[in-house]
């Protein structure tokens, strides 16, 4: 779960930090995101998704990276901006893996969530945006 919070916390900030030309996939969590498959597994693992729930995940997550990527490249606007829009494609794509999850995985999954908002200000974060998850 530490590594999933984590994850989430980190993927606006590192998208829109990542160097250029490059990826930072599968370097490990302390130099770049996980890939897709692996935060497929760690979710299949806490969540114990099914093979059909794994399968949507994974569509959601590289739909997220690819907006994600697109973003990134988009260099019209500023970065507050850009921020912003980062955090409402991660804000989007938590909810559609929620509307994946079965009652007693959503539960978890919040747990996760509100874990993960606990803990943004230990890592010298830009702290909550005001945004809630909860339904």
């Amino acid at each position: 779960m530490v590594a999933f919070a984590f994850a989430m916390l980190s993927l606006p900030l590192l998208a829109q930090n990542a160097p250029a030309g490059g990826t930072t996939e599968g370097q490990g969590m302390h130099r770049g995101m996980p890939s897709v498959d692996q935060r497929v597994q760690h979710l299949t693992k806490a969540l114990s998704l099914s093979d059909d729930q794994q399968a949507k995940v994974k569509s959601i997550l590289e739909d997220q990276k690819n907006q994600m990527a697109s973003l990134k490249q988009d260099t019209s606007m500023s970065q507050q901006v850009r921020l912003a829009k980062f955090q409402a494609i991660h804000q989007d794509t938590q909810q559609k893996i929620r509307g994946v999850l079965n009652d007693d995985q959503k539960a978890k999954f919040d747990q996760m969530q509100t874990w993960r908002k606990e803990h943004r200000g230990m890592r010298g974060g830009q702290g909550d945006t005001g945004s809630s998850q909860k339904q």
